[in-house]
């Protein structure tokens, strides 16, 4: 990793050399034009309607637009370049999310990483991750399917929207952690790995609760865990995974991000209003709706956040030997 963690927190906290000129003015005439908010996923995505629902709240108490721009790619890095490159005046925020914290390591070559290019704003949510196979299998538990998979090895496929993607890193910190074996099966997104579990085609599957409770409230799959460290309202008969495997959890986090050397006070700014916006019962009540629970804290609390999963991530990232560059 080409910056410490310690350098990155510093950074988050406003450590670094600005020009001395009235920064309560500047707070003050902040926003005075449209902002622009890049997106990592496409129009139609959980991150994408998390962006436009807090972005349209936020466009609201600032005065001005905050313009959605989807920029999907390289697993986040075409959105993330895009902000990093831009002036650091605040006019141009990027939605952080988990996949930044992976790319780190995964895309280690790359010229720019959330880690050095970005100051962290806010976190507004986290989804959980659910284990699932189809309902033919014979594990009903997480402890009954390490059992099948330890009587079986190399039977096991792991369905998963890409390579690289959070919902195959899931699985193989489960398989880290477990010790297993299975074979990964990458598909072309979450629809491709879905018809692959409904058909029978892959044993076991870890995605999004959003993106996967239809199919297990209709029966179509079997929900064994989730990957938080508590049950979730909309899933509340299915466990913790940690409950059966000690220090198990992923979360598919968001949040805002500005590029490097953004003036404190704007950054502040905007953490005071996100903070609000997410305090609101209506917000929360349409979050929890997409299966995302709402989160928000410091700037310094946000970066904490980042530099501990990009640290986490990135064991896994090395255990598994994978490289994007």
């Amino acid at each position: 990793m080409k910056i410490r963690r310690r350098q990155f927190l510093s950074l988050a906290a406003g450590a670094v050399a600005l020009p001395v000129v009235a920064p309560t003015a500047r707070a003050q005439a902040f926003p005075s034009r449209p902002i622009t908010l890049m997106v990592f996923t496409p129009a139609g995505n959980t991150p994408d309607i998390v962006a436009r629902l807090v972005g349209q709240i936020l466009s609201q108490r600032l005065g001005q637009p905050v313009v959605v721009d989807n920029r999907p790619g390289a697993g986040g890095n075409l959105a993330l370049q895009a902000v990093a490159r831009a002036p650091a005046d605040g006019y141009t925020l990027l939605q952080v999310a988990t996949p930044h914290a992976i790319n780190v390591t995964l895309y280690e070559k790359s010229p720019v990483n959330v880690m050095r290019d970005i100051v962290p704003i806010a976190s507004t949510n986290y989804d959980s991750f659910v284990m699932m196979v189809h309902p033919s299998s014979s594990a009903k538990t997480v402890p009954e399917f390490i059992a099948y998979a330890n009587a079986n090895p190399g039977k096991i496929n792991l369905g998963s929207s890409g390579t690289g993607f959070l919902g195959h890193l899931a699985g193989e910190l489960f398989r880290m952690t477990t010790g297993i074996e299975w074979v990964h099966v990458p598909f072309r997104g979450v629809p491709g790995a879905h018809a692959a579990m409904l058909a029978g085609e892959v044993q076991v599957m870890f995605d999004s609760v959003a993106s996967s409770l239809p199919h297990i409230q209709s029966g179509a799959l079997r929900a064994l865990g989730i990957s938080a460290k508590t049950r979730m309202r909309v899933l509340p008969d299915v466990p913790s995974i940690s409950d059966s495997v000690p220090g198990y959890e992923v979360t598919g986090w968001l949040g805002f991000g500005a590029p490097k050397g953004t003036p404190p006070e704007i950054i502040e700014k905007l953490n005071r209003e996100i903070s609000t916006i997410l305090a609101d019962p209506a917000i929360n009540a349409r979050l929890l709706e997409l299966g995302s629970v709402p989160f928000t804290g410091s700037s310094a609390d946000f970066a904490k956040l980042v530099a501990e999963e990009t640290e986490k991530w990135a064991k896994v990232v090395k255990f598994t030997g994978l490289k994007a560059d």
